[in-house]
């Protein structure tokens, strides 16, 4: 099945959902009418679509291809101003999402299969509760879940390339159970739903630097060493937006808001996506993709405007927020150029 039209349907999403985040923070775009559908389109039209193509492709199933294929278009619908049809067209994506992730488990009941689909799960209880009229930040935590528990899972399969260790899965529960207790908790407004949620996310960082590989791999050279600081940088990241998370049990509105969700879903989840790009597009889309150092360049921006846009938020800099907000879209779109730049070398030296 072709798979590079479900990757340009979801940039799509991607391209239009980064328009709509720097319409939301004050530049003055058109894509303001989409400013309400920021969140679905970068984490169910874009992330849904590519890492639904990618498990497709793993699970090699072409029922699997509905997935990306009901978020791309669920995406598209959205943009059309169509939001029922695309609300549930998303929904849609996510449950085959799960009927995968569900059928992974069966063949391979591992522990990270089962986090996997975990993730997954919240991922459709996040978009049903979205399409049945909840706000986006009642089910925010649900989204970031399923980024979030997705890329634990992915990070605990590599463990097994580690020295055993009979610690290594009970020290992550905890860290999983505050994770899951806070996200429910935010989408019926009960209890301090953002601190157990932000304290689940530190706990899970503090995991990570110490489990994962990319402890050993930063010493090594190239792109081993360039995904393990994608890796490290993007922890960092998801904890800052942990420890900021309880001030968010005092109310939405503020600046910490923007501040802690974006070092979640720029910082983290965007870093990996960074890291882990160069070694999944060649396995999904058949193509030799050649590393080189440029790679740090994007990497790099991302991080400092992240920065930019965060001290903005909690200085109340509305320039530094804007400019951040406006670089971190200029390093994703550079990752691109760089990424489909070393595809085209990887071609010539043939």
């Amino acid at each position: 099945m072709p798979r590079k039209p479900f990757l340009m349907l979801g940039a799509v999403s991607l391209l239009a959902g980064l328009a709509a985040g720097l319409a939301r923070l004050g530049w003055d775009l058109p894509s303001l009418v989409w400013a309400d559908i920021h969140g679905p389109l970068m984490v169910s039209g874009f992330f849904g679509t590519v890492i639904g193509l990618e498990r497709a492709v793993a699970l090699n199933r072409s029922w699997g291809f509905a997935a990306p294929a009901a978020n791309a278009v669920g995406g598209i619908a959205l943009l059309a101003g169509w939001p029922l049809q695309g609300a549930f067209l998303l929904v849609a994506g996510s449950l085959v999402f799960l009927a995968m992730a569900v059928v992974v488990t069966r063949r391979q009941p591992e522990p990270f299969t089962k986090l996997m689909a975990l993730g997954a799960f919240c991922w459709v209880l996040g978009n049903a509760l979205w399409l049945s009229g909840a706000m986006v930040s009642e089910v925010v935590a649900l989204w970031a879940s399923f980024l979030v528990l997705t890329i634990a899972g992915e990070r605990l399969e590599l463990t097994r390339f580690l020295p055993p260790s009979k610690w290594r899965l009970p020290l992550m529960a905890p860290a999983l159970l505050l994770v899951g207790i806070g996200a429910a908790q935010s989408v019926i407004a009960a209890g301090p739903a953002w601190t157990m949620f932000g304290l689940g996310l530190v706990a899970l960082v503090l995991w990570s630097l110490w489990h994962d590989v990319a402890r050993r791999t930063i010493r090594q050279t190239g792109l081993p060493r360039y995904v393990a600081w994608c890796l490290i940088t993007g922890y960092v990241w998801l904890g800052l937006g942990g420890v900021m998370m309880p001030q968010l049990d005092q109310g939405l509105a503020g600046p910490f808001y923007d501040a802690a969700l974006h070092a979640v879903f720029v910082g983290f989840v965007f870093s990996m996506v960074f890291g882990h790009a160069p070694m999944i597009l060649p396995a999904v889309l058949g193509v030799r993709l050649s590393y080189h150092p440029v790679f740090y360049l994007p990497l790099a921006l991302l991080h400092l405007s992240l920065g930019l846009r965060l001290a903005g938020d909690l200085l109340e800099l509305g320039l530094s927020r804007q400019w951040g907000g406006l670089l971190n879209a200029v390093s994703i779109i550079t990752f691109i150029a760089v990424t489909l730049s070393r595809i085209l070398a990887a071609r010539r030296a043939v």
